[in-house]
């Protein structure tokens, strides 16, 4: 199994050349996947003009892999003519439970929650602000998550960047969900686990205060007595670290006279004859 750390360090190249804020966001999309139990994984980041036009080529005019695999298409699009070119767009896939396989299966459900694994990031990633591929007519792109800020690939090629103010409102949609207040159903949860776990201390308390596991509580006014006299005859040295079985032995000899300093002094100078 593997930790979440794991599962974000097989994205991290391909989230290095993104834009610091789609950074984030796509580290923070593959924790919150993690979280509802499906492992993300992201297969592209940024692309250079080139490699894009290598990917229009597929399909198009490069047919075949070197293995005479036939390519299908998987891009409509040129070089500049990508978010990803720009570093605004990731694709993901699933990572599997064995840490090393991957799957572009929409409708697989490893976690046993009755929705698609697919879905689950998904909505995640909607959350977080992206726009889905899966939602386009022209071109149903089902791994790809884009944010534009409302700005067309001509102006990106252009140079035009979103704002500052417009990244940071990105950005806090991380903050904003982490800070929501707690509805009234999750206030009464945390109201009920606070008093479990306050009885809980004070049961525990209770018990060491009775035992005296710690060897420091003043034991009850009602053994005082014969804890004073088995003191005084040096049958203890100490009054304080008794638990309750102790206390009730020291109380019994007390009742019994046996540390009644005659009787004591009788047993310390008796020598018996065998």
């Amino acid at each position: 199994m593997l930790t979440l750390e794991q599962v974000k360090a097989k994205s991290q190249t391909r989230l290095a050349g993104v834009n610091p804020v789609i950074r984030q966001l796509g580290e923070a999309l593959i924790e919150r996947c993690y979280n509802r139990g499906v492992w993300v994984l992201i297969t592209q980041g940024l692309r250079t003009y080139a490699e894009q036009d290598a990917l229009y080529a597929q399909g198009r005019t490069v047919l075949y892999d070197s293995k005479g695999k036939k390519l299908p298409i998987v891009t409509q699009v040129k070089g500049g003519y990508s978010i990803h070119n720009f570093g605004f767009a990731i694709d993901f896939a699933l990572l599997l439970k064995d840490g090393k396989s991957v799957s572009w299966d929409t409708l697989r459900d490893d976690d046993k929650d009755s929705l698609p694994d697919w879905s689950e990031v998904v909505e995640e990633a909607k959350k977080l602000g992206f726009e889905w591929g899966g939602d386009w007519r022209s071109f149903v792109d089902m791994p790809h998550l884009q944010m534009v800020f409302g700005l067309t690939t001509a102006q990106f090629r252009a140079g035009k960047r979103p704002t500052q103010a417009q990244l940071d409102a990105a950005l806090s949609k991380i903050k904003t969900e982490v800070d929501e207040p707690m509805t009234a159903a999750e206030q009464k949860k945390m109201e009920e686990l606070e008093a479990t776990v306050k009885r809980q201390a004070e049961a525990i308390m209770a018990l060491e205060k009775r035992v005296n596991i710690k060897g420091d509580q003043t034991p009850p006014t009602v053994y005082h007595k014969a804890l004073e006299a088995a003191k005084a005859v040096e049958a203890i040295t100490t009054t304080n670290d008794k638990d309750q079985s102790a206390l009730k032995i020291i109380q019994t000899m007390y009742n019994m006279g046996l540390f009644e300093p005659r009787f004591v002094e009788f047993v310390r100078s008796y020598k018996g004859k065998v």
